[in-house]
């Protein structure tokens, strides 16, 4: 496994670990605009997401090892693994986990997927469990007095959790392939152009609380076909999203209801398995990639004692 917890030191200067540490502390985009000195919140968050991306590029150290690669993060006396992946249904994915979950469950370990991984991935098997992340959002969402997207998405629960964490439209998709493909004629240096230009051009304030843009996708799609790569699409977000506090202001403020579509189940998702670990277990969560920096927020929360299960419930 690629230990990149956040207790992991690799080439900050003292400076740069103070600077680190009072953005990690930021809670707040109003916080954040006196932390960064920009005029206004919405600068302080585009100045702190350069900032920040700087610093964890220092910090993180995305070196490939065997086995399915993530984040340990410990709660007292429990290991939580949280393994981000595409969960894009491809065969190669699917063989990769497939092998390595079953050595999780040889060895004792629990097992915990975000909900609708374990329908693509793992139907045949008794274990791993399926979380309830996706329904809960859905409850959550429903509570909101705003216009919902999931008019836009299909009836059946089912439809639902193969597109809900999609809200790029087809043309952006479409681009981003053009990008992409045309590398092996026009080289890498101008794929890297194009594809900034594109992001820049098509990614909205929505796409930059949740990681959606070139990068994302053309990491996603090499990990998707070769699971080594995922070290490299996982790096990614960690290095891109800012603390789960300001990340989720600024979604909410933007969209609502996206806000608990993604990181709000993040929350979710960490307080499920903190649900259901007993003293001294080993979990592995098995998440999309985009959810892992916020879940091992959120269980680094609860190891701190900031964080309780006090008002969890399940949601059937």
């Amino acid at each position: 496994m690629t230990d990149v917890s956040p207790t992991r030191e690799r080439g900050l200067t003292p400076s740069q670990r103070d600077r680190f540490d009072k953005l990690r502390r930021t809670r707040s985009l109003a916080e954040l605009a006196d932390v960064t000195a920009a005029d206004g919140e919405h600068a302080a968050y585009l100045a702190a997401k350069r900032e920040w991306r700087t610093l964890q590029e220092r910090r993180l150290d995305p070196t490939p090892e065997p086995g399915v690669p993530g984040t340990t993060v410990a709660v007292g006396d429990r290991e939580f693994h949280v393994h981000g992946i595409t969960h894009a249904d491809t065969d190669a994915e699917r063989s990769f986990l497939r092998e390595h979950v079953a050595d999780f469950l040889d060895s004792g370990a629990s097992v915990y997927c975000e909900q609708g991984i374990w329908r693509m991935y793992f139907a045949d098997f008794d274990r791993p469990r399926e979380m309830d992340d996706y329904r809960w959002a859905m409850e959550r969402c429903r509570e909101l007095d705003v216009d919902s997207h999931l008019d836009e998405l299909p009836g059946n629960f089912e439809g639902l959790l193969e597109d809900v964490d999609s809200f790029t439209g087809e043309f952006k998709a479409a681009v981003f392939s053009l990008v992409e493909d045309g590398s092996d004629v026009y080289g890498e240096t101008f794929e890297r152009t194009l594809g900034d230009l594109a992001s820049d051009f098509l990614t909205s304030h929505e796409g930059l609380a949740t990681g959606d843009d070139y990068e994302s996708f053309k990491l996603t799609r090499r990990a998707a076909t070769d699971p080594t790569h995922l070290v490299d699409l996982q790096h990614y977000y960690r290095t891109t999203f800012l603390p789960q506090p300001l990340e989720r202001e600024w979604l909410r403020r933007h969209d609502p209801e996206l806000e608990l579509m993604t990181h709000a189940r993040n929350e979710r998702m960490a307080d499920y398995g903190m649900y259901h670990a007993s003293p001294g277990d080993t979990v592995h969560l098995l998440v999309g990639a985009a959810h892992q920096p916020g879940i091992e927020y959120y269980l680094d929360r609860f190891d701190a004692g900031e964080r309780t299960l006090e008002g969890f419930e399940l949601t059937e």
